[in-house]
């Protein structure tokens, strides 16, 4: 019976050549777009790109936020058609004559479609005037050179001129080590016009977005009179096994992520994405009709 079950089948065979003869027409066949799909490094899902773009950068499963550009962040905070960009043509030479500098600034300003870290200009989030600065860490992962230090503190001087808020969107490795000590003045640059702004009794928000570290986290990012922080944000000045190594203990969990910032006093709220720019247009309104 077994035999029977397992008999062999006569199959019908077909010429090499039989297969030649058929026309296959190559444009039917299926397509997909490079680049059209993303993967989540925090829950490891496949995102369509499209549908993640219109999700504000944010993970529709886990709500983990992408890294996304400076232009992006604008465009989802700002009014349309209000942002009016400061020192678009600014850009980096070479202070210190560190090799191979200008060459990396020229490929990367190409890539980035931008000339340095940072996009500074005057805006509108619910047509209440702000002078808006967005750091961009696709950009030598947001680094502080000369020029980002230069355009924010400009954008701050023309807060004080304009009696208008200051909301400072950090995101950054902290200072660019191919300037050297022109660099590290920056941290110094910067909080010393934010010091002129507070003095003339104007509006600061600093908004920590992922990462904000180094020298950027020990200067103007912390100097806000409001600091909000994006969810599960990258915030602090030395890396955790730098940290772990110099004082020989194991750090907690979380440490140095935004939700550890906000229990322990350094942040006043944490706002997811989707709502950020409702969020600052709220605090932009009461502070408007209270000065």
């Amino acid at each position: 019976m077994l035999d029977k079950l397992f008999k062999k089948t006569k199959y019908i065979t077909v010429s090499q050549r039989a297969l030649n003869d058929i026309n296959y027409d190559s444009s039917k066949k299926p397509s997909i777009p490079s680049g059209a799909w993303v993967k989540c490094s925090n829950c490891g899902r496949i995102l369509y790109k499209k549908d993640l773009e219109n999700n504000y950068g944010v993970c529709q499963y886990c709500n983990h936020c992408f890294r996304i550009s400076a232009r992006e962040r604008i465009k989802f905070t700002v009014d349309r058609g209000s942002f009016c960009e400061f020192d678009k043509d600014m850009a980096s030479d070479n202070p210190i004559g560190f090799k191979g500098y200008e060459d990396k600034i020229k490929k990367i300003q190409k890539k980035a479609d931008m000339a340095d870290a940072v996009i500074t200009g005057r805006g509108t989030i619910f047509k209440e005037p702000s002078i808006i600065c967005v750091m961009d860490s696709n950009f030598m992962m947001g680094s502080m050179g000369s020029v980002v230090g230069e355009k924010i503190t400009r954008a701050v001087e023309k807060a004080i001129k304009l009696e208008l808020p200051l909301i400072i969107f950090t995101a950054s490795g902290g200072a660019r080590m191919q300037e050297g000590i022109f660099s590290l003045m920056q941290m110094a640059k910067i909080s010393g016009a934010i010091s002129r702004l507070n003095e003339k009794g104007l509006l600061y928000i600093s908004v920590l977005t992922d990462p904000t570290t180094g020298g950027v986290t020990a200067s103007f990012a912390m100097l806000g009179d409001i600091i909000l922080a994006e969810p599960d944000a990258l915030v602090g000045f030395a890396g955790k096994r730098v940290i772990e190594q110099t004082i020989k203990q194991k750090l907690p969990p979380g440490f140095q992520r935004s939700e550890f910032l906000l229990e322990h006093g350094f942040v006043d709220k944490i706002v997811p994405r989707k709502i950020l720019k409702s969020t600052l247009g709220k605090i932009l309104s009461i502070h408007s009709r209270n000065r």
